[in-house]
């Protein structure tokens, strides 16, 4: 462990390929995590994958499943603020190998609400048709994009909805996020 500043955990070591590792939390929404991408970019950072949780929009996914961004909607006020109405498209070589291990691939829109309050936005999204949503995916494409890093998103179905329904628990999540862990890094030692 290298830092635990505002509560956010990283940890930083060598990887199976003999490069060095970091792994760092960044809490919940765009501006968090856009800070931190900041000062890890200031630290060298040259690429670099966000993997995560994400609530179902789509019908066809089942909890525990993987989903790779190829390409982001940036519903949230952090990705706007950086770069307005920008395509958010992530590194196409990290997405092609993070695709590969992912049990489906689109469109991912990420929202400042965790818990939605109505069916309006939720409705304009499957109608675009987004896959999924979270909360930091664009505000770090749009730092990435800024800062000139590549970067990729991988996500696991955690929610059965927008912030409601099923929700993935106990040693499903673990095993989860163990194939979420490993496939990102995975992409990331392939990339290099």
């Amino acid at each position: 462990m290298f830092n635990h500043n505002r509560g956010l955990w990283g940890y930083s070591g060598i990887a199976e390929d003999g490069e060095p590792l970091t792994i760092m939390s960044h809490g919940i929404g765009g501006p968090s995590a856009a800070i931190v991408l900041e000062e890890l970019c200031d630290l060298g950072l040259e690429r670099a994958i966000r993997i995560g949780s994400c609530g179902a929009l789509s019908e066809a996914l089942e909890l525990g499943q993987l989903i790779c961004a190829d390409h982001l909607s940036g519903a949230d006020g952090t990705s706007r603020a950086l770069i307005g109405e920008a395509a958010l498209i992530p590194d196409r070589q990290m997405t092609e190998l993070l695709a590969a291990q992912a049990d489906h691939s689109g469109l991912v829109v990420s929202a400042d609400l965790f818990y939605e309050r109505g069916p309006e936005r939720t409705a304009r999204w499957k109608a675009s048709g987004a896959l999924a949503v979270e909360m930091e995916a664009a505000a770090l494409l749009a730092v990435a994009k800024l800062r000139s890093i590549r970067f990729a998103v991988l996500l696991m179905v955690s929610d059965a909805s927008a912030g409601a329904g099923a929700r993935l628990e106990g040693i499903a999540l673990e095993r989860a996020t163990e194939r979420l862990g490993r496939a990102g890094l995975a992409a990331l030692l392939a990339s290099g």
